[in-house]
């Protein structure tokens, strides 16, 4: 039985969910990884079915999202523009009334976030964000587990962010208004983020920096992503010029603390928006962080369908 308005949840960004929500989801993500690790067999989501929307191409969602229903006991449907009514003259929201009779979850890898918002405010089932323009919000519920993970709690910790003002930048900055974390930013001049388009109301939740070597002093995770976002290839040699100085490298992660962590969403560009000794260094954790896609967003999906497990 699908739940009712008043129980169902949608994760549309992060600010949608409280801190307290969020600890249970960590502490949740730690006990699913630690089964799957094991080989235990757990099907909470048996005969439950996730519809996934793809109007922007992914690698990482599409298979963490996937492999992450079938290990959980549930059925996937894999939907592009190019074979739904998206992609033709169907108001969204008449897409919306007719999945959502038809599966228990959806998740929309999307452009803009109100063609996201537009689609779950018609549907019956919850509605996950895979990607918008505006936010990321699985990728920094992986990415902040990861830092749990490695450092433990991210309370009164520092994140730098370097390069572009896009929507994992805007993530962070909602992640740190609700885990009490600070942002340091720096991007260049004309790619800021803009706090409105966050939707923060306590601005003291991060600071700026024109000098990226700044934003990562005494940083304890130091954090970056393509300069050029899907959508945005017509600006690629634009932004490869303007971004030239914001690429991490060896001296930026010096000046952070000595066991800060470095990550990257993927896919990156060795040489442009990180150095391939950072990426492939020591500190860096984007492979635990890309495979924690999967094990957040199984417990993402546990958590809208079934609520608070124990």
């Amino acid at each position: 039985m699908k739940p009712g308005p008043s129980l169902m949840k949608h994760y549309l960004q992060f600010k949608d969910f409280r801190a307290e929500e969020y600890a249970y989801l960590f502490e949740r993500a730690r006990i699913i990884k630690q089964r799957f690790k094991n080989y235990e067999k757990y099907h909470p989501l048996a005969d439950r079915t996730l519809a996934m929307i793809f109007e922007k191409a992914s690698t990482r969602t599409r298979v963490s999202f996937e492999a992450g229903m079938y290990q959980m006991g549930g059925s996937v449907v894999h939907l592009t523009t190019g074979d739904s009514q998206l992609g033709r003259a169907e108001p969204i929201e008449d897409t919306a009334r007719v999945i959502s009779r038809m599966v228990d979850l959806v998740m929309i890898r999307t452009y803009e976030q109100a063609k996201l918002e537009r689609f779950a405010a018609h549907s019956r089932v919850p509605v996950i964000n895979g990607l918008t323009n505006e936010f990321h919000p699985c990728q920094i519920l992986a990415d902040v587990f990861t830092f749990i993970e490695h450092r433990g709690d991210i309370r009164g910790k520092v994140v730098a962010w370097v390069g572009d003002g896009n929507n994992m930048a805007h993530t962070w900055l909602q992640a740190a208004e609700v885990l009490g974390f600070t942002v340091h930013v720096s991007t260049p001049s004309g790619y800021e983020v803009d706090p409105r388009v966050a939707g923060i109301r306590d601005t003291s939740c991060f600071r700026v920096f024109k000098d990226p070597m700044d934003a990562c002093r005494g940083a304890h995770l130091v954090t970056t992503d393509v300069w050029t976002s899907m959508g945005f290839e017509a600006e690629s040699e634009t932004r490869r010029k303007a971004f030239a100085d914001w690429c991490v490298d060896a001296e930026m992660m010096a000046v952070a603390r000595p066991d800060a962590l470095f990550m990257h969403c993927l896919p990156a560009h060795r040489g442009e928006e990180v150095a391939a000794d950072v990426i492939d260094g020591p500190q860096s954790v984007v492979w635990d962080e890309a495979e924690n896609r999967m094990h957040v967003q199984k417990v993402l999906m546990e958590y809208l369908l079934l609520g608070r497990i124990g």
